[in-house]
């Protein structure tokens, strides 16, 4: 069945990997009815010939794939990118979900799975990266308390120079908040990078656990009371 799809997801093209033959006919066919350009691959190995050769915005990955698991593949993305991704699998428990997100999976929907929840999940992630919103892709590294965070190719690094692994929604807080350094941002202001005021909270407790020297006394992402949050590093740009 056709849902109604803003004008901001339209034309979005989505690799869609898993195995099962009618889950990929059924999940491609509904995404194509609602606006969407989608790429099938069946293994990470036909995952990876079609990110070679075509431009993808968003992938919905399968864990119990044929020659490689949807963790490992995760992670191995995570290493070279932030495209956003979403695992859709049968393995519900929490445990499993818990992983997911921790190696940076940008959502979790367990099978059986009702399309149109897929759909909503998709489209809000991709609002947030959709073309005409302001990027900031002139400025391509920002630098800060050891830090670098490059825009071009959406990854950041610690101080020690080992890549720090953000999920897109992680990636997009961050630098809003880089970009406007000192700033204090009402939740509100934040929601492009999440979709509620909740999941503002936990995305700015995520980035905590990855920047602050001592996540329970954050000294960067500081908590302004009654208001929002405030980034108080001296931030520097490198073009």
């Amino acid at each position: 069945m056709k849902e109604p799809a803003s004008n901001a997801v339209k034309r979005r093209r989505i690799l869609l990997v898993e195995d099962d033959e009618e889950i990929k006919s059924l999940v491609a066919r509904y995404l194509a009815d609602n606006g969407f350009e989608v790429a099938v691959a069946g293994s990470g190995k036909g995952m990876d010939h079609i990110l070679a050769n075509q431009q993808i915005d968003l992938i919905v990955l399968d864990i119990n794939l044929p020659d490689e698991d949807g963790f490992s593949i995760c992670l191995r993305l995570r290493n070279i990118g932030s495209l956003p991704l979403i695992m859709l699998t049968a393995r519900g428990e929490h445990t499993d979900r818990i992983l997911g997100i921790e190696l940076g999976a940008d959502d979790y929907l367990v099978k059986p799975f009702v399309p149109r929840e897929l759909l909503a999940r998709i489209g809000a992630i991709l609002r947030r990266t959709a073309p005409g919103e302001e990027r900031y892709e002139k400025l391509k590294r920002y630098v800060f308390s050891g830090f670098v965070l490059d825009a071009s190719t959406r990854r950041l690094f610690g101080p020690d120079g080992v890549r720090v692994i953000l999920t897109s929604a992680e990636f997009d807080l961050l630098l809003t908040l880089c970009h406007n350094p000192g700033k204090v941002f009402v939740r509100d202001e934040l929601k492009a990078a999440s979709t509620t005021d909740r999941s503002v909270d936990i995305l700015i407790s995520r980035l905590r656990q990855k920047v602050e020297a001592d996540p329970r006394d954050p000294a960067l992402i500081q908590t302004v009371r009654s208001m929002g949050y405030t980034f108080t590093a001296k931030v520097g740009v490198e073009w």
